[in-house]
């Protein structure tokens, strides 16, 4: 069990806390923890939690999880008591997960998936902690010719090539997932694995190979709008929002996964370059080019689990996140002073 929380607010280290969906997190953890974030800013970005750094419940601590730590003696987590509350939660979101910057990552992915997962298991040991391991749909493989419209269940086995290009992440993240499921096992941890279906909203980064943000940025700039597949490359989209509702309630929950969170709802591109298009007025085209690496036909969610047993469904609409995610994203173009 946890060890007991001595002062008013739990004490919560989110690992990739300065990432895309990491920082989101923050921002609802925060409201009623005390937050360590950790990140490197191997994919993540320091704006993402500028917002943060003044509030007297968030600390942020630049380190590498791959690298041990002596978490106790920074001088900077001695308001959190460390030493008499130790930890309650710990999330991992660490993972550099920038598609552009993919192939000269993958070392610091295998890294990240294994020595840096396998620290912070040692860590929530430690303090008695609960664990929570974001893992990803990719652990099921590329979705099958012929299947497109059938879901996966948490159950079912994936097919992972071990030794493609991708395989530092796609099966990283399976190792991930083992090294979870066995210090469950072996020392009685508090585990919980969340399978995440592409999740998209504000934060993500301009430029980086990503459909949706660069989908939006040439929307925005009038440029064309690249789908790397033919017109029948789809997916499902999950906006942040949901996917932290999610996160939140399976730590709480009695349930240690794997639960799929994602939207079960599966989405043409072309059908979703239209959309942008349409809500930022653009008169850009759509084209299509070849698949990249990081860009695959994933499959769709069965979230039957998450829905019984944890009340959950995504219910953010596809248009609503996207008109969300398009107001973000012009306000961070114009902050940077972003130029294609």
């Amino acid at each position: 069990m946890p060890k007991q929380v001595i002062f008013e607010k739990k004490n919560v280290l989110v690992a990739g806390g300065a990432g895309f969906i990491g920082s989101h997190l923050c921002d609802e953890l925060v409201k009623t923890c005390k937050v360590i974030c950790v990140d490197n800013f191997s994919s993540g970005s320091e704006s993402n939690i500028d917002h943060l750094l003044s509030n007297p419940d968030f600390v942020f601590i630049n380190h590498d999880i791959s690298k041990p730590l002596n978490w106790s003696a920074l001088p900077e987590l001695k308001k959190f008591k460390l030493e008499f509350q130790g930890l309650q939660e710990i999330y991992n979101l660490a993972c550099p997960m920038s598609p552009r910057r993919f192939l000269e990552n993958r070392v610091a992915t295998l890294a990240a998936n294994s020595l840096g997962v396998i620290n912070l298991l040692d860590l929530a040991l430690a303090s008695k902690a609960k664990f929570m391991q974001f893992s990803s749909s990719v652990v099921y493989g590329p979705r099958q010719v012929g299947a497109a419209d059938r879901k996966v269940s948490e159950n079912e086995l994936g097919l992972v090539d071990q030794l493609s290009s991708r395989s530092c992440y796609d099966e990283g993240k399976r190792f991930a997932e083992t090294l979870v499921v066995n210090y469950h096992e072996v020392f009685g941890l508090d585990t919980k694995i969340i399978r995440l279906f592409r999740v998209y909203g504000p934060r993500m980064e301009l430029n980086d190979d990503q459909m949706i943000p660069d989908f939006i940025n040439n929307a925005l700039d009038g440029k064309d709008l690249v789908i790397f597949g033919d017109d029948r490359f789809s997916s499902s989209f999950c906006y942040v929002d949901d996917a932290i509702d999610a996160a939140i309630k399976l730590m709480g929950s009695k349930e240690a996964g794997p639960i799929n969170i994602g939207s079960d709802v599966d989405v043409n591109f072309t059908d979703l370059a239209m959309m942008i298009i349409r809500a930022t007025n653009s008169d850009s085209r759509i084209v299509y080019k070849d698949e990249r690496l990081f860009m695959s036909e994933l499959v769709l969610p069965d979230i039957r689990l998450a829905r019984e047993n944890l009340g959950w469904m995504p219910v953010v609409t596809l248009e609503n996140g996207l008109n969300k995610t398009i107001f973000a994203l012009q306000a961070q173009k114009r902050l940077r002073g972003f130029q294609a």
